[in-house]
């Protein structure tokens, strides 16, 4: 019943922030500079507010906080709520991150950002300090459990850089993915409704009221990020949910999960990674364009079908997961 109430409710007040918060992005100007190195086609979005990361992000703090406030009066079990600070904070903390990037294109006109270092630099330390957290101070401790098999590894000193890996790649992941209306809005949904039930299964309270948030949160935000979309996450959404997904896999002891649900953030970053090596290596290309959903774009595919697709091969693969659990 609570993820029930946490879910609807963070569906709404995601709505509702939205209709004070587009309009309020459109006048500080914080609109989308489009690149010139993506369609051309792209260049009419250029100006669509941008940082809407914040509608959800917002909307998924407030539930929370409302959540464990009812669960408390009502004795709802929560699980550790620990856990439950630990993950929104890690998603929080890339959030901010992601917020400054947005802030230094947007508001002060560098197109790049954060430059490479020190986006690396910030995500390595907040990654540093949740693995270790999580090694140290949680249940979870440095335990991942095999996906198909009902075999747990503990991973012992070697948990803390093999998370780091793994959140700096799903992070960075999510990141390349939000490169349409919609995309990583919709992938995400999919991936947190794959670990709240795996939550269920595995009779993890605080990790399914997460898992339900998000996804109510996401619900909302997809209304007003679907195409043509009026707003845009920016960097300050895509991180929070790299960090989300991250934090979900991780406390549920299942990480290597992330390679399968998660199939089109790994496809999207090798994408870019064999188009550069390709080009660097021999001077041809293996895609029209990187990452993989604007090779499809440059196929003819509208972004509608591009979404529609990814995001069910995600659900394809959540549903194989579950059932070869």
């Amino acid at each position: 019943m609570l993820n029930i109430i946490g879910a609807i409710g963070a569906l709404i007040v995601s709505l509702l922030i939205g209709v004070a918060a587009i309009p309020m992005l459109r006048r500080l100007k914080f609109g989308q500079e489009i690149r010139e190195e993506g369609p051309a086609w792209h260049a009419a979005k250029s100006g669509t507010p941008t940082m809407g990361g914040i509608i959800f992000i917002i909307s998924i703090a407030v539930m929370l906080a409302v959540s464990v406030i009812i669960g408390t009066v009502h004795e709802f079990p929560l699980g550790n709520l620990i856990d439950l600070l630990l993950v929104f904070l890690l998603s929080l903390a890339f959030g901010v991150i992601g917020f400054i990037d947005d802030y230094i294109k947007v508001v002060k006109k560098r197109n790049l950002g954060l430059t490479a270092a020190q986006k690396f630099s910030l995500q390595f330390l907040v990654a540093l300090i949740f693995a270790a957290l999580v090694a140290v101070g949680s249940d979870t401790g440095t335990v991942i459990s095999l996906p198909f098999t009902s075999l747990d590894i503990d991973l012992g000193w070697f948990y803390i850089p093999f998370v780091i890996f793994v959140m700096l790649a799903t992070v960075n992941s999510v990141n390349l993915t939000d490169g349409l209306d919609g995309l990583a809005t919709s992938i995400t949904m999919v991936v947190a409704i794959f670990y709240l039930i795996m939550s269920d299964i595995l009779s993890n309270q605080a990790m399914a009221l997460f898992s339900a948030v998000l996804i109510g949160a996401l619900l909302g935000f997809l209304f007003y990020n679907w195409k043509p979309a009026k707003v845009f996450m920016g960097d300050t959404g895509s991180l929070f949910l790299g960090g989300a997904v991250c934090g979900l896999a991780i406390m549920l002891r299942q990480p290597i999960t992330l390679l399968i649900v998660g199939f089109v953030y790994v496809i999207e970053t090798l994408s870019v990674i064999m188009q550069v090596t390709s080009y660097k290596l021999t001077g041809k290309r293996i895609f029209k364009m990187s990452p993989i959903h604007h090779h499809f774009e440059m196929c003819g595919w509208s972004e509608v079908k591009i979404v529609c697709v990814f995001t069910a091969v995600t659900a394809a693969l959540c549903i194989l997961m579950l059932y070869f659990k």
